[in-house]
């Protein structure tokens, strides 16, 4: 999931970068691709935080010891 995130924003970088070389200026479409981006950078930072609280919930939890006497 993330990786297609992260493959998602290269490709959206690219294709600004190739519209911006076909126009030579700051295009419209090219805003609308950078609104894209940010939308992506956001889902992957979204992502990137529920695998962290995943880990550290994992790391944080208490072992469950039963101690028969």
């Amino acid at each position: 999931m993330i990786q297609d995130l992260y493959n998602q924003k290269r490709s959206l970088e690219l294709k600004w970068e190739q519209e911006y070389v076909n126009n030579g200026r700051y295009t419209l479409d090219m805003v609308r691709i950078d609104d894209k981006i940010k939308k992506v950078i956001t889902d992957i930072k979204l992502e990137e935080a529920a695998i962290a609280h995943r880990h550290n919930s994992i790391e944080n939890a208490a072992p469950e010891v039963s101690v028969a006497t």
